[in-house]
């Protein structure tokens, strides 16, 4: 359970981050709301998450799925570069989230 809620707080992320660059430097009311819900989803979310999970693994899980999905939210959406290292990377970024839940209790 624990650990459904930390993605869906990493989810989250992506969707603040997604609304922050869609907010216009908080200046399109619409996104600005967006990024407000998702930012304070995803903080509660990881509150509630590391009840179960020690917290620098939460931490680091969260961020990890908040950079990658950003990421890859980036580039498909918002046109950042697609080149064979920053590809290279995120699945190691992806690997190392992976890695932490398969050594965490």
């Amino acid at each position: 359970m624990h650990w459904t809620l930390l993605i869906a707080a990493g989810l989250c992320e992506v969707g603040f981050t997604t609304f922050l660059k869609l907010s216009d430097g908080f200046t399109r009311p619409w996104p600005t709301a967006g990024f407000a819900v998702f930012c304070a989803a995803s903080f509660w979310l990881l509150n509630l998450a590391t009840k179960g999970i020690p917290l620098g693994t939460a931490y680091a899980v969260w961020t990890g799925i908040g950079a990658a999905g950003t990421a890859v939210v980036g580039m498909v959406f918002f046109r950042d570069p697609v080149t064979a290292g920053r590809l290279v990377f995120l699945t190691l970024l992806i690997g190392s989230v992976i890695g932490l839940k398969l050594v965490s209790r």
